[in-house]
């Protein structure tokens, strides 16, 4: 028997009727009020809590050499330059500056699985607010932002650019993308960053991650990259409601199963299933030395996220 991590519920419905072009303007309204909606949200939090957190975690590309100028009192004594010292007759040292500018890169699964939700919003809703976070904190920082949407191929690529209006566009595309495929492939979406960016950069990944096939891959993009996966959950995944008989279906493959839901076994199994599945991907992420944050539809992830760049900042400074 498959968890319910695998079997997500989905109601039938007939074929949609022709899309008129009254409906068309009326989506795109719709659309532009998301987009609106998201930015101003995560603009927000990016001004007021992430954007120094962000500068503090994520490190440019190296140290370049700036200047030498004399010594004051508290200088660090590994910096100076002794032959300017000498041919002076005074104390100089060497001045660096770090090399801010960053490529980040946001992979986003696109998968049926990420379209389901029993709170307040889906789980794509919620890949879309959590990309737009990342996208605004690394413009802000003039950082370069690129974006990967994928399912078991690559469906939409946006090389990295910097400037407000690729954060815009980014969350445009992740709203408004219609994805063609419904199944997941990690490793083919890993892959695909390996061809596209050979550079260093930080690759925030995220997925409900309800495949396999994809550790290796996962280890090698680790030691390029500055890696972070964001898992997404939804409550009804960890625990199932009493709801007597339920047809239940996998919304990648197609397969249905009838359970009985009321039947206390039943919901035993399938939050057993979800805990080991849990426990299965931290060791996954674990093994690859992936940093890796949990977060759940209806949750606020504000939380999560700080703790995660507060952990992030104290190893950084060791």
């Amino acid at each position: 028997m498959k968890s319910l991590r695998e079997y997500l519920t989905r109601s039938k419905s007939p074929e949609p009727a022709p899309v008129k072009p009254e409906a068309d303007s009326e989506s795109l309204r719709e659309l532009l009020r998301r987009v609106r909606k998201i930015e101003l949200t995560t603009r927000k939090a990016v001004n007021e809590v992430f954007a120094g957190e962000y500068h503090s975690v994520f490190k440019g590309r190296g140290i370049e050499f700036l200047e030498v100028r004399e010594y004051y009192p508290g200088d660090e004594v590994r910096t100076i330059d002794w032959n300017v010292t000498a041919r002076m007759g005074a104390p100089f040292v060497k001045v660096f500056a770090e090399e801010r500018e960053l490529t980040v890169i946001i992979m986003v699964d696109a998968s049926s699985s990420l379209r389901f939700g029993t709170v307040s919003k889906i789980k794509s809703e919620l890949a879309a607010e959590l990309s737009a976070l990342f996208a605004f904190s690394a413009i802000k920082n003039n950082d370069r932002v690129g974006l990967i949407i994928f399912t078991d191929r690559i469906e939409r690529y946006l090389p990295p650019r910097k400037g407000s209006q690729s954060g815009l566009r980014l969350i445009r595309e992740i709203l408004s993308f219609k994805p063609e495929r419904k199944a997941t492939d990690l490793a083919l979406a890993l892959d695909f960053l390996f061809r596209v960016q050979r550079r260093k950069a930080v690759v925030v990944l995220i997925s409900d991650f309800l495949t396999k096939g994809y550790e290796e891959k996962l280890k090698v993009a680790r030691k390029r990259y500055d890696l972070i996966a964001l898992s997404l959950n939804d409550q009804r995944e960890k625990e199932m409601p009493s709801l007597g008989l339920v047809e239940l279906e996998d919304i990648e493959t197609g397969k249905t199963l009838l359970l009985d839901s009321a039947d206390p076994a039943v919901r035993e199994y399938f939050s057993g299933s979800f805990a080991d599945k849990r426990k299965g991907q931290s060791e996954t992420f674990r093994k690859a030395e992936v940093d890796a944050i949990s977060i759940y539809t209806g949750e606020e992830y504000e939380s999560a996220l700080i703790k995660f760049f507060k952990r992030r900042e104290r190893r950084v400074a060791r």
